[in-house]
């Protein structure tokens, strides 16, 4: 391949990779094999300087604003990458040519946090509005309900300066990053790859309750624009900013010469593994906000400033054994345990498999000598194997057909890597049965938690989902032993429980967590079947007449109802005085056969209610707008999906034509 079939190649590659990181915070390789793709473009341009198009990933900031996130806004200052080095002879470079270009010249050395980029406005000490970085230069998204509800984004500051413009890093604290995945694993969903794909995700969600939970973070890193005071440096800048609440980054160091920022370097590099986020790198910049405006800026970077990126630590150490774990969705999950070795200034002798496609791509044998490396300088990751190492007897791995915790038959997963335990009764599989069934989408249990389920389970009051409901026939014991806790928490959650009775058996079939039946097809299997007695009665050919229930699903059901444990816990749910059968009235047909969507803010119903009347009466709603969309109902702000109906010739309708059609 020539070079210029390779640099076009190339380009195409980190582009790709770049909308994955971006715009679609779900990345497929690491940073670093990133950094050394982008690396090799610019040596090709640096070549060939007759190959650079505007289009390269060299000249351009990476990413573009997203409509869906918000209302697109303007900036008034562009957000642009740095530059990327990553050796010592590149940092002295970069300070030769600062010391040559300016007189005596000042640096700061601080740490380069891993997250997305933020700025906030404040007008008269009060916080306007926060804008994602978006493409860096003309426009970001509008996401000032979620910033608010950031515990460091301040909204108002200690003095009402006029106008000040800051620029900040979200970003997740490790202990955050790891409390969002479990709970994502116990819901049933995708895990998330790294804090900052989190963090972006997060920042960018409609539901502002959902970025409180996850509990954000950020730091201040620069001062955009301010009007009504003088600030003639950014260690001052900092220092005001300290004043006035903000958080801005630790530990930064000023420095002159080469020698004394090559040993803030070095020294940020011996403590990151004590920090408690993700940095990934070091970044040295010019102090002077006068010097800044002298150098000026690229199209894509400031002159004034690069980041260190700091190469990934590895080590090789021997394969000890392979262990296998079943996480709360029955997905089976192989752990390496290897000899413990020193990585980012801890000691690490464990790291996951994945799964058996990533052992098989590995090669990796107990007895081998395996490669260790830390990913984000935090979580061990195994990134091959010296075959030249390894034991004349070591065989291929595999993890086998049953499960490890009840010895039942595992099988792959339709359509992923995964395999899991088939046992529904799974002990590993409970946590996440009895949260699914208590969530807000299915019983709707309030306050009854991730630890209230853990504590009951692990005192033995709830060994499958029907007992929640005798928990009140051991309230004594419960307050005698305080497992809930006081008497008003364990009242409130008793009385919580009781409340849930009153709920409807489309409600109960939703909450029993049957794959592939979400609150719709529990909808319509209702609306058919009229009561739990006749659908687990039902037949294959029953089934697969009633709308979103395909072969697929069917067959789920039917095995489903065939496990005695399943039928026992219905009856017992039924006992205990649960809605199993659903009258008549309670069934409308009003919006029979119509699909919505639902978006904005509407005058007095939430999307969440919104969707429930319409489900109530027939109607299905879906998130985004297609052909099969047959109304829109908006309200204030409707944004993108507003549009795509315009050009889809899609009826809109507010809240009051939807009261009037189900009248």
């Amino acid at each position: 391949m020539d070079d210029l079939k390779r640099y076009e190649e190339l380009k195409k590659i980190i582009e790709y990779h770049s909308d994955r990181y971006y715009n679609q915070d779900d990345p497929e390789i690491s940073d670093y094999d990133y950094d050394m793709m982008m690396q090799k473009l610019k040596k090709l341009e640096k070549d060939h300087p007759e190959y650079i198009t505007p289009d390269s990933p060299t000249q351009h900031v990476g990413g573009h604003a997203k409509r869906e996130a918000g209302v697109l806004v303007r900036h008034r200052v562009p957000m642009l990458s740095l530059q990327d080095v990553f050796s010592k002879e590149e940092i002295m470079d970069f300070i030769q040519s600062m010391q040559e270009q300016l007189i005596d010249p000042e640096f700061v050395v601080e740490y380069k946090i891993d997250g997305l980029s933020l700025a906030l406005r404040y007008e008269n000490g009060q916080l306007e509005r926060a804008i994602t970085r978006g493409d860096g230069i003309l426009q970001g998204e509008d996401v000032t309900v979620n910033a608010r509800v950031i515990k460091d984004v301040k909204k108002t500051l200690k003095e009402p300066i006029e106008y000040l413009e800051v620029r900040g890093e979200v970003y997740m604290t490790n202990e955050a990053f790891e409390r969002v995945n479990e709970l994502q694993e116990l819901n049933g969903k995708k895990l998330f790859a790294n804090p900052r794909n989190c963090a972006a995700g997060t920042l960018r969600q409609l539901d502002s309750r959902i970025t409180r939970q996850r509990e954000l973070s950020m730091f201040i890193f620069n001062i955009q624009e301010i009007r009504g005071k003088e600030i003639k440096t950014h260690s001052e800048g900092y220092e005001y900013l300290k004043k006035q609440g903000m958080k801005i980054i630790n530990d930064y160091k000023i420095c002159r010469t080469f020698e004394e920022i090559w040993q803030a370097i070095e020294t940020i590099d011996e403590n990151r593994d004590q920090l408690g986020y993700d940095i990934d790198g070091a970044v040295v910049k010019i102090n002077s906000y006068a010097d800044r405006q002298q150098l000026g800026q690229t199209a894509k970077v400031p002159r004034w400033a690069i980041a260190y990126k700091y190469p990934p630590k590895e080590k090789e150490t021997k394969l000890l054994d392979i262990e296998l774990s079943v996480g709360r969705t029955g997905r089976i999950t192989p752990t390496a345990v290897f000899e413990p070795v020193r990585l980012c200034g801890t000691t690490v002798s464990r790291a996951t498999l994945h799964n058996q496609d990533f052992i098989d791509q590995l090669d990796v044998r107990i007895g081998d000598t395996i490669i260790v490396y830390k990913s984000g300088e935090i979580i061990p990751k195994i990134k091959g194997v010296n075959k030249d190492k390894r034991p004349a007897d070591a065989k291929p791995y595999h993890i086998g057909d049953r499960c490890p915790v009840c010895g039942f038959p595992a099988y792959q997963e339709e359509g992923t890597v995964d395999i899991k335990c088939s046992n529904p009764h799974c002990p590993s599989k409970l946590i996440r049965n009895v949260l699914n069934f208590v969530g807000r989408d299915a019983m709707d249990i309030k306050g009854f938690g991730l630890a209230y389920v853990e504590t009951l389970i692990d005192h033995g009051y709830i060994h499958d989902v029907s007992d929640i409901y005798c928990l009140k026939e051991k309230r004594q014991e419960l307050l005698d032993k305080k497992v809930i806790g006081l008497q008003k928490s364990t009242d409130n959650l008793l009385n919580a429980i009781e409340k849930s009775k009153d709920n409807d058996a489309v409600k109960i079939l939703t909450a029993l967590g049957i794959s592939n039946i979400g609150k719709s097809a529990a909808k319509s299997l209702m609306k058919k079947f009229k009561s739990f007695k006749n659908l687990m009665n039902a037949s294959y050919a029953q089934l697969i007449e009633v709308n979103d229930i395909g072969d697929t699903t069917a067959n789920i059901l039917i095995q489903y109802f065939k496990d005695e444990q399943n039928r026992e816990i219905i009856q017992k749910l039924e006992a205990y005085g649960l809605h199993m059968e659903i009258e008549e009235s309670e069934v409308s047909s009003k919006l029979d056969g119509l699909t919505f969507v639902v978006t904005g803010t509407l005058p007095t119903l939430g999307r969440k209610d919104a969707a429930a009347l319409i489900e109530s009466h027939g109607g299905k709603v879906t998130g985004s707008i297609s052909k099969k969309t047959n109304y829109l109902l908006a309200g204030e702000n409707a944004g993108s999906k507003m549009t795509k109906a315009q050009q889809l010739n899609i009826p809109v309708i507010n809240e009051d034509d939807l009261f009037n059609m189900i009248k």
